[in-house]
């Protein structure tokens, strides 16, 4: 019986880690900024059809109506209504039922450390003042008490109290050491637990104490038995910046809590595309906590989000986005193809480099659909990476491998690699400035397969590239510097 009691116990704490998708179903897609009905539309016709496991959608509480209306209001909560620029709360639990019926969770981005700066109203008309946010805090529950800085701001990231305690950029700092605080954030939560959600992508972590967090996910409900099985766990995923820059607060400290973003990925993904100080994509053999990062099982990885692809967060320049497509194309696809970490891809929307506090397309304000164009990519300002054939079909690529180890390494010892997922996958990579023309190991059974990078196979045909795989699992793979993508895959789903 001890025993029975101690796994029904692991199995639960390994649920906030677990991400809550349905079996045969890997990837992420973040869809910034996009309207519930117009993601509940997307789950239907794409992204349950495609195989993608979940989305992570924008906040969805009460958030201050910031000037011009930029994307950064949206983490600026007002009260815990859901009623945002996104829709209100009947859409929101219409899309979170649509996606869960089509085998699409949802995850929310949770702002629980802050509410808005200042004073004005809200999304649903709430009003605020400094730290009275009607019916919902008052000044006693923000920790302008236990700041030690003197403007009541971050001042010091080398001091774990003020990082943790004095206010991020101005914007008042919830104590999440008072009880009453605690519930009104755990009755927020369990309100979109009981709606059917799988998890949250928690903000801003890096400003709330680990003890804080725990007492607060103690007091989540189980997930929603009309989608999940009984007893399961949210999953937890905790934004911290934490690119090795010796501050003292640390990804690791968060990691018994649930997953981790690590911030690490992007930096050192585009570092190493971009040919930084000599970077090499061969150096990518022992890629993973080789580098220092976190454990794989602990770490959601992504090659940019929606902070650092404007030079927020980290990793600052080398961050690779939607503006180097090939690039974007050749880092996403060796993401996907790799076991390392959980993986998130980025759906944005298009932003002026110069003007990133612009928010989403809109009209006078409220945010406009998401257009899908006959050639099924999307227009009306939206970026839709998550539609791009060479990731889509990546996301496919992660699930038939799934589970399997790395094998057949190779590399030319500068920017060309390969390597398979068992025999169930195999990628090559041509990051050099000159044609790759190699026979290889693939690890594959012998057939013809189709390139799902150039093309896809339909009616028992390649639209794009055709591989022949010999008995000895030996293939021919040539990709010109020249090459629009870059990258050749194969895999069990596209042999013929």
């Amino acid at each position: 019986m001890r025993l029975i009691i101690i796994l029904s116990l692991f199995a639960g704490t390994l649920a906030q880690w677990g991400a809550n998708m349905e079996n045969g179903r890997t990837t992420l897609v973040h869809l910034f900024e996009w309207r519930w009905a117009d993601i509940a539309a997307e789950c239907e016709r794409f992204l349950g059809p495609n195989g993608f496991g979940a989305v992570q959608v924008s906040p969805p509480s009460e958030n201050a109506v910031k000037s011009g209306r930029p994307w950064w209001e949206r983490y600026q909560p007002v009260s815990y209504q859901l009623q945002t620029r996104s829709g209100s709360d009947a859409e929101f639990r219409d899309m979170v039922k649509r996606c869960n019926d089509v085998g699409v969770r949802i995850y929310v981005d949770a702002v629980i450390n802050h509410m808005a700066a200042g004073s004005g109203s809200g999304t649903a008309g709430s009003s605020y003042n400094g730290e009275d946010f009607p019916g919902v805090y008052s000044a006693f529950d923000f920790n302008d008490g236990n700041c030690n800085s003197g403007s009541g701001n971050i001042e010091n990231y080398m001091d774990v109290n003020q990082v943790r305690n004095c206010k991020l950029v101005g914007l008042p700092d919830l104590n999440l050491g008072s009880d009453y605080v605690r519930g009104k954030i755990a009755g927020y939560m369990n309100k979109l637990i009981d709606a059917g959600v799988a998890g949250f992508r928690v903000d801003a972590c890096k400003h709330m104490w680990p003890g804080d967090l725990q007492a607060i996910s103690g007091r989540l409900h189980d997930l929603s038995t009309n989608f999940f099985a009984a007893n399961t766990r949210p999953y937890i995923v905790q934004e911290v910046i934490d690119v090795g820059g010796g501050e003292p607060i640390t990804s690791g400290q968060y990691q018994h809590l649930g997953r981790v973003t690590e911030f690490k990925y992007s930096k050192f993904i585009g570092e190493v595309f971009r040919k930084w100080n000599n970077q090499k994509l061969s150096y990518f053999s022992n890629w993973g906590e080789g580098w220092g990062m976190l454990p794989s099982g602990s770490s959601l990885v992504f090659v940019d989000n929606h902070d650092n692809q404007r030079g927020h967060g980290a990793g600052g320049a080398s961050i690779i986005t939607f503006r180097d497509s090939k690039l974007y194309k050749m880092a996403n696809a060796f993401m996907l193809a790799h076991p390392y970490g959980n993986p998130r891809v980025m759906s944005s929307f298009y932003f002026d480099s110069h003007a990133t506090d612009q928010g989403p397309p809109n009209s006078n304000g409220n945010t406009n659909g998401v257009t899908i164009n006959s050639d099924g990519t999307c227009g009306g300002g939206w970026m839709c990476e998550h539609r791009w054939r060479q990731i889509k079909n990546m996301a496919q690529f992660r699930n038939v491998v799934h589970g399997e180890s790395l094998q057949n390494w190779w590399s030319n010892g500068n920017n060309q690699i390969a390597f398979s997922r068992g025999n169930k996958g195999f990628i090559v990579i041509n990051n050099d400035g000159y044609n790759m023309n190699e026979w290889l190991q693939t690890g594959m059974p012998a057939g013809d397969y189709c390139d799902v990078i150039s093309g896809d196979k339909h009616n028992g045909h390649c639209s794009g590239t055709t591989i022949t795989v010999g008995g000895d699992g030996r293939g021919h793979f040539h990709i010109s510097s020249h090459a629009d993508d870059g990258v050749i895959a194969i895999h069990q789903g596209s042999k013929l």
